[in-house]
């Protein structure tokens, strides 16, 4: 269930159909440089690290001053 910034449940299909598709995508992309990685060689730790570092550094450019 996805939740508005106040906490109450999106009821919107399409934002909810666009939020999942998305979220899907980026799932197998991830996996996918998982998989490359692993297959070249690469230590799978430091290509999870690497992942969470890309998630972790997003930044919304929608956030009010002084918020991430």
């Amino acid at each position: 269930m996805w939740r508005a910034v106040d906490g109450s449940p999106l009821s919107c299909r399409e934002k909810i159909k666009v939020m999942n598709e998305n979220l899907g995508e980026l799932r197998q992309m991830a996996q996918d440089a998982l998989e490359d990685g692993i297959l070249m060689g690469a230590d799978e730790q430091q290509v999870r690290g690497v992942l969470l570092e890309i998630v972790e550094g997003l930044v919304n450019p929608y956030a009010k001053t002084g918020e991430r």
